[in-house]
């Protein structure tokens, strides 16, 4: 991928998508640095990688009123963990995204007379942070049982996972609308007999999950999100991402 210029930048905390009212998402990740200096070392300092850690940071303009908005979303998930992605180009289903479990540590709102009133926020790793792709974009609703389009990440090696984020942005329709997602893996891209490897929790609401694998070597090397749809007249709309770490 070429040199980007940040225009559109795609931002999901659990259950909203604060795309529209973000303009500035930093996303960091380091390794402690552990001093393991000896009388040995020649005068060299010499290092060892300790503790990783991650951080979300964000900021734009304040919006409440409903579960989608920033105020709303915020205040009901701080001091709680849940999914975060973010995607630096898009959300178009193969585009770059990371993604982790994260502590919403952090909520800061409004500012100065005059202006356009304020958010920032920080949300620290609680999980490692795992670079993959979109499996399902934000703004395609699903009325109905099905499944997406596949993409190829690779396969899964000993003591590595998939790590998949569920972000139910929509909710509609009347005698229970559910959604019940999963993620399928398969030896090619056609699934002739796919492998549901992980199954998120039945959602009836805005809301958000992160789950993984066991840590098992999978040898597949296509993954794809499906779904099952049940109530009367339902539509969700939902991002999914997932990378292996």
């Amino acid at each position: 991928m070429s040199l980007q210029v940040l225009t559109g930048v795609r931002l999901f905390a659990v259950g909203a998508d604060l795309t529209s009212t973000n303009n500035k998402a930093e996303l960091s990740a380091e390794v402690e640095e552990k001093d393991s200096t000896t009388y040995g070392s020649n005068g060299w300092k010499e290092v060892l990688g300790g503790i990783a850690s991650s951080e979300i940071s964000a900021e734009g303009f304040w919006e409440a009123g409903d579960a989608s908005k920033v105020d709303d979303a915020s205040w009901s998930q701080i001091g709680g963990t849940g999914p975060w992605t973010v995607a630096p180009v898009g959300a178009s289903v193969g585009d770059p995204a990371y993604t982790t479990s994260a502590l919403r540590a952090e909520y800061k709102l409004l500012g100065a007379v005059g202006d356009v009133a304020p958010w920032s926020a920080k949300a620290s790793g609680s999980w490692p942070v795992a670079r993959g792709q979109i499996a399902h974009p934000p703004g395609t609703a699903r009325t109905t049982t099905g499944t997406g389009t596949g993409v190829n990440l690779g396969a899964a090696a000993l003591n590595k996972r998939l790590y998949a984020a569920l972000h139910v942005l929509s909710v509609a329709g009347t005698a229970t609308p559910t959604i019940t997602a999963r993620i399928e893996s398969d030896t090619s891209g056609a699934f002739a007999a796919p492998t549901t490897r992980l199954t998120f929790t039945a959602a009836t609401a805005i809301s958000g999950e992160i789950l993984r694998t066991s840590g098992s070597a999978i040898n597949d090397t296509w993954w794809r999100v499906g779904w099952t749809i049940t109530g009367t007249t339902p539509s969700f709309l939902f991002a999914v991402a997932f990378g292996i770490q």
